[in-house]
This record gives C-alpha cells, structure tokens and sequence, in this order.
C-alpha cells in the first residue's frame, strides 16, 4: 500500500486509514468519508491489466480494515465502464502460459470478487457505456447497480472461447436475475441494454449520463453517514445466507441482529426516536 506522507497507516484495534491511499493503476479519492475509485484509460475503454487486477484486490482486501471509508463507489472515465481484460496486456500473454500459470491467473481475478464481497462497506457500482467481461463482473460484485440507458453490459466470455463461469458469475448473476436469464447471458455473451438491466433487475436504477456519477456518490454518502456497522453486518449475511437453510439463515440472523443491538448505534437510534429527533450514527 502507498500512502501520502503524514498519513497514518496503523490506528488502534488492527484498523487501518486509507484515506491517504494512492492508487497506481486508477483513480481513488475519499471524500466525506465515501471512496471513488475510478478506472481510468478511457482511450481503451477502462480495460484491466494484471497490475490493475492485483492492485484491485490487495485494496478491497485492505478496505475490510478501513475506519475512514464507510462506502465505496466504482466508476469508469470517460463514457464507459469497463470493457473488460485488456486484449493486449492480459489476453495475449495469456495464450503463452502454462496450465499453472492459467491456473494462478483466475485465482486471482476470483480473489477480487471475494475482496468485494468480504468488505463490509456497501459498494456502488455507476455504469455507463461498455461493461463487458470483468467489467460485467465488477458490477456484479457490487453491492447496487446503477446504470444509463445506453449501458451494455456483456458477459462476453464465451465470444472468446470460454465458459461463462468466470469469476463467481455461475453463482451470482442468477440470484439476481434469475437463472433462465442468467443462463441466455452465459451462453450467448450478448450485450444487455441499459432499460433491460432495469427491468430484469441488474440495475437497481437509470440515470442520466450526466448525473450518473453524483447520484451514485449522494447514495453512498446516504450509506456512509448511516448505521455502518449495521450495512457491514447486512452485506455479511445477505453473503453468508446464499449457503443456508431457511432455518440456519433465521438462526444467523439471529445472531447477527443481537449484535447490532449491543452497538451504540442502536441505542442513539432509541434516544433520537423518544426526542423525536433524526438519530446521528457513528458506526460503533
């Protein structure tokens, strides 16, 4: 990780302060405690190299440690997304390497999407343009999906030869447009527009081009300057829950919300209602 100087790095209780992170391989800004990270070569459309993968993942990995940043937002420059691993820098090279070397790249791609899920941040996804590929799969990974009109997103795997399970796609996009739907994506790598992501449920909303960006950024901020200890353990069992029974999930969740009763959060949420006040959250 790269810091800017002066910043702290370690805080007490195995926390960590991103805020001052400066990313390498795109754009990452904390404001107001909601980080922007920007995938930015809008001249080949946000492709991801294996430097910008790696980088990804050790971030997201960290973010599970970060005090500072209550919410994230993933956007691409320009009027695009992502278009997916860059032809020349990854999907080349991958043609030369050996089962082992194949084999390390996907573990690591998939280790990104299980960097997303395992960080107890709410991540937003802005899509407009070209999501294609992995870039399809960063804004499945995300937790809300807002996109424009005239977005395409592409699981496009297999156009180039390869199955459509790429990097827990098999797993996540049916549960949340189903599985026959998920299944005609899979297999065709069709593009899906914009209005029929709306509608099958991928996107959570349409937005204007231009205020796409913002409106993403003024949700996450609505996240952040909520109960986040509570959306950290929400994005934890809605994960979790995937693999249980219906009364294992009631038990875990349980658990869970007898934990979020034992926070300060929970009792500020009490005090404010009685005064009939909004309740200021802290996240502890």
């Amino acid at each position: 990780m790269r810091y800017l100087p002066g910043e702290p790095q370690q805080l007490p209780g195995n926390r960590t302060s991103l805020a001052g992170y400066e990313a390498r391989h795109f754009r990452f800004e904390v404001k107001e405690r909601v980080a922007t990270l920007t995938l930015d070569r809008p001249e080949r459309k946000n492709p991801l190299t294996f430097d910008s993968y790696a980088e990804l993942r050790d971030l997201f990995r960290e973010l599970s440690y970060a005090d500072d940043i209550k919410a994230i937002v993933i956007a691409g420059a320009g009027e695009n997304f992502c278009s997916g691993g860059d032809v020349h820098d990854i999907i080349g090279p991958l043609t030369r390497l050996d089962m082992p070397g194949l084999l390390a790249f996907t573990r690591m791609t998939g280790d990104l999407v299980k960097a997303m899920r395992a960080c107890p941040q709410p991540i937003v996804a802005a899509i407009d343009g070209i999501c294609a590929g992995a870039g399809a799969i960063l804004a499945l990974a995300s937790d809300i999906r807002m996109g424009t009109a005239r977005s395409k997103t592409a699981f496009l795997f297999t156009r180039v030869g390869l199955a459509g399970c790429d990097m827990g796609a098999c797993a996540i996009l049916p549960r949340i447009i189903g599985q026959g739907r998920a299944s005609e994506l899979l297999y065709s790598g069709r593009a899906m527009g914009g209005e029929e992501a709306e509608r099958w449920g991928f996107f959570n909303r349409l937005v204007a081009p231009e205020s796409l960006l913002a409106e993403a950024q003024q949700f996450a901020g609505q996240l952040a300057h909520g109960p986040t200890f509570a959306h950290g353990m929400t994005k934890k069992m809605l994960h979790q829950e995937w693999n249980m029974g219906v009364d294992e999930a009631i038990e875990a969740e349980a658990q869970a919300q007898a934990i979020c009763m034992a926070t300060n959060d929970f009792h500020r949420a009490y005090h404010a209602f009685v005064a009939k006040q909004k309740p200021e959250f802290e996240g502890d």
